[in-house]
């Protein structure tokens, strides 16, 4: 069931973005050439639990870490581990806040170190297709339009659009209806109303949009080793228009 927010509600999942959406500011510091995503993985927690939330991750669904930490060619769901990030390495760090019970949820793609021109380019479309799909994110149209505007600009560049994750609605648990690609027809799909709370999060290749899962479960990488990337928002319908409940300082 599709759950419709009051305008204190919203607000409420403004102040859990905030404190999301700071902790992403600040790991634009920390990730560096050296450092282990388990380390990552532990700065997080600690600056969510700080704020006086909770990382929202941790037991959902079985998952153990406050964050999924997604290097180069996995796409995402990738675990915090040892593994020390080399120059040129593409890490995606996707987590979700529970602020008072408003929730949360936004992934940002970083270049560790020097990245080649290619994936900079990877991770600027990326972040461009979130940003087209946000605009076409007004009561009264279909999450067809999302889908459809992100896949005709990723694909249009000559990008994978992965297909087996969806977006969802979010608030008051990390994931309920509308679930839906970022992939599509123009038209179709369930309407978006006032007072709707989503995220849209695409996961665009530099080759197939095909994924395999890792022998965990949960890690999905690309079929072709293929790098990925990824940004996410939750967003809130309004009359006037989205608002983006996780944005970020000017980089």
């Amino acid at each position: 069931m599709v759950t419709l927010k009051s305008n204190r509600e919203i607000e409420q999942m403004k102040e859990s973005g905030a404190i999301l959406a700071g902790i992403h500011q600040q790991l634009r510091e920390i990730i560096v050439p050296g450092i282990t995503t388990k380390e990552i993985n532990q700065f997080v927690q600690e600056k969510i639990e700080a704020a006086g939330a909770t990382a929202a991750q941790i037991g959902f669904e079985g998952y153990e870490y406050a964050t999924c930490t997604s290097v180069n060619d996995e796409i995402c769901h990738g675990f915090p581990s040892n593994y020390r990030l080399k120059s040129g390495d593409v890490l995606k760090v996707d987590f979700c806040v529970d602020y008072h019970g408003a929730i949360s949820d936004s992934c940002w793609t970083y270049a560790v170190g020097e990245v080649t021109p290619e994936h900079q380019a990877l991770m600027d479309v990326t972040k461009e297709a979130l940003m087209i799909g946000i605009a076409q994110a007004q009561a009264g149209k279909r999450v067809g339009d999302i889908g459809h505007a992100i896949q005709t600009y990723a694909e249009g560049k000559g990008y994978g659009v992965v297909q087996d994750f969806l977006a969802h609605g979010i608030g008051p648990t990390i994931h309920e209806e509308p679930f839906f690609p970022h992939f599509g027809t123009a038209g179709k799909g369930p309407r978006l109303k006032e007072g709707m709370t989503i995220t849209i999060e695409p996961m665009i290749t530099t080759g197939t949009w095909e994924a395999g899962i890792d022998g965990n479960g949960w890690t999905a990488r690309t079929l072709d080793g293929s790098y990925c990337a990824q940004y996410e928002h939750s967003i809130a319908i309004t009359k006037d228009g989205p608002i983006i409940m996780t944005e970020q300082a000017a980089e």
